[in-house]
């Protein structure tokens, strides 16, 4: 069904396919290289018509953020091959579709998707086909801000564990449909997994509780970690929306310095898939007011907001990641 509701786009994007397709061509003329350079090309080719044959044997699970990624991993190991549309560490807010991922979706045998509108340049061929994680959310639980007067969904729902663990079930349930014969192994991986949510739930309770009450406030460059604050009693603030293509306007900065300074904080943090120099502003402006604040930003040291870290990086997996974000906001408020 997917594949046939992207047919058309896919149709329109043929020409520019097979112009790249052309400029590799050869010439009809063009002979044959010598016995050696054919016999190396046909070991070539079959090792990769093997691998593929190989691969082929599993079904193509396409996901749209890193986030994704690792949830399918958790759930389902190496029973399928799973393709990242966002790389980790680039902003989905921002992120334009290249063709290449439409060439994806095409081949998909599933896809899955936030919701929510978090990939809002890609809204029409995702909900063509695919499945949102977030479908099966109580309205009463899905996050709503007023944003230059228009009220707009909060798509950062993976803060509130409890929602995540409602998307793993999704993630889940479909993953049994494509593979029935993997059912049993998805579900104990499921269990397996949602235990571990919960124990990084009591991870940061336990952890955010220990902050004092009066320093208890999160001062991030855009509206991400409202799900956060109203899991785990910890008010935010942020000078620019929940996503980052909105603007920044003088007002909201000037608000969040008055913030600052009135309670006092003392550290405020950068994100991972932000512009750090909004922060440098935020620091001035408080300095002008007699106000000295720390910037928690550089290597390491960032908020992961809308992305996890690439792969072999500190914060590569859901869990490390909420951990590495708890850390970091523990010790610099405490």
């Amino acid at each position: 069904m997917f594949k046939r509701r992207l047919s058309m786009f896919m149709a329109a994007m043929g020409m520019a396919f097979s112009l790249v397709a052309c400029s590799g061509a050869k010439t009809a003329d063009t002979k044959s290289a010598d016995t050696s350079s054919a016999e190396t090309k046909a070991v070539e080719e079959t090792t990769k018509s093997e691998a593929k044959s190989e691969s082929t044997d599993k079904k193509n699970v396409v996901v749209t953020t890193s986030f994704l990624q690792d949830m399918v991993e958790q759930l389902a190991g190496d029973t399928v091959n799973v393709e990242l549309i966002i790389p980790a560490g680039e902003d989905p807010h921002l992120y334009v579709a290249k063709p290449e991922d439409y060439t994806k979706l095409s081949s998909a045998d599933l896809t899955l998707y936030h919701g929510l509108h978090f990939e809002g340049k890609m809204v029409d061929a995702l909900e063509a086909g695919g499945v949102a994680v977030s479908k099966d959310f109580p309205k009463d639980r899905i996050g709503t801000m007023d944003e230059g007067g228009e009220i707009i969904t909060d798509p950062h729902f993976w803060f509130d564990i409890d929602l995540y663990k409602m998307a793993v079930g999704v993630a889940a349930t479909s993953l049994d449909k494509l593979n029935p014969e993997y059912k049993d192994k998805y579900e104990e991986n499921k269990v397996k997994y949602l235990d571990e949510l919960t124990k990084l739930d009591k991870y940061v309770r336990e952890n955010i509780s220990s902050i004092p009450k009066e320093s208890r406030y999160l001062i991030t460059p855009h509206d991400a970690f409202n799900y956060f604050s109203r899991a785990y009693d910890i008010e935010v603030k942020a000078p620019q929306g929940v996503s980052t293509e909105s603007e920044v306007a003088n007002q909201d900065i000037q608000e969040t310095i008055d913030f600052i300074v009135e309670h006092k904080i003392k550290a405020i943090f950068a994100e991972s898939t932000t512009d750090p120099a909004r922060m440098e502003k935020l620091k001035e402006g408080a300095a002008a007011k007699g106000a000295d604040v720390k910037i928690v930003s550089g290597e390491g040291n960032e908020l992961f907001s809308d992305s996890l870290a690439p792969k072999g990086q500190d914060g590569d997996t859901y869990i490390d990641m909420y951990k590495h974000n708890v850390k970091l906001i523990t010790e610099n408020l405490k």
